[in-house]
């Protein structure tokens, strides 16, 4: 989260996360944001359980568009799935601008999100993995330049540095190739089979993500 941020929190829910950052100074204020009411209704309960009412505004919107671009600095659109994502981006081009930080945490299909993101002119600066039980979650936090193109398997997994500090990443790339092999193993067995144009894509992503994965366990070593 930058310092004194400005944010809005896209699908708020309860409005957990902008009374937390609100309760601890690292945000100046906040718009909580809901498609539906009920969530709503409960963010401004929260929001009164933790006094900070006055900080927190609250709309009833469809992704960005019942908020203004000069009202925000920061966007956090967290627990939905990528092509979600991507979908409320592609809604507001105003975004398209480098003085927002978009934290992004994609629930699925991160291969479009990330995809979505270098076409569209964003680069991705950071990457955390985290853990919450047994499932692995990753956050991105991108902004508009300087643009990277990724490779088939960095839209799966993401760019790799030699000096990230990724403590979950081995286990993370592990688990992508399970999800391909399944995926290509599915395929492979359906009538088109060997015909459909899914199959030589995943194998593609299959490839670099092996490599990446001896890649990143060489320099554990």
């Amino acid at each position: 989260m930058p310092p004194n941020a400005a944010l809005a929190d896209i699908g708020t829910d309860h409005a957990y996360l902008p009374a937390w950052l609100l309760g601890r100074g690292l945000v100046r204020r906040a718009i909580a944001a809901d498609i539906n009411k009920g969530p709503l209704d409960r963010a401004r309960l929260t929001a009164q359980q933790y006094n900070c009412t006055e900080q927190m505004d609250f709309r009833l919107c469809n992704g960005l568009a019942g908020i203004a671009p000069d009202e925000v600095d920061t966007i956090v659109i967290a627990g939905m799935g990528g092509e979600t994502i991507a979908a409320i981006l592609q809604a507001a081009p105003w975004v398209q601008d480098g003085r927002y930080a978009l934290i992004l945490q994609p629930m699925s299909v991160q291969s479009d999100l990330r995809g979505w993101l270098w076409h569209n002119g964003f680069s991705i600066q950071k990457e955390e993995i985290i853990r919450e039980g047994d499932k692995l979650y990753n956050i991105l936090v991108a902004s508009y330049g300087d643009a990277v193109q990724l490779t088939a398997g960095e839209e799966w997994a993401g760019r790799q540095l030699r000096d990230m500090v990724q403590p979950l990443r081995a286990e993370y790339l592990a688990r992508l190739l399970e999800k391909v092999d399944r995926a290509i193993a599915g395929i492979s067995r359906g009538r088109s089979g060997l015909q459909d144009p899914r199959l030589e894509h995943l194998r593609q992503v299959q490839r670099e993500l092996t490599a990446m994965k001896k890649e990143w366990d060489a320099w554990q070593q």
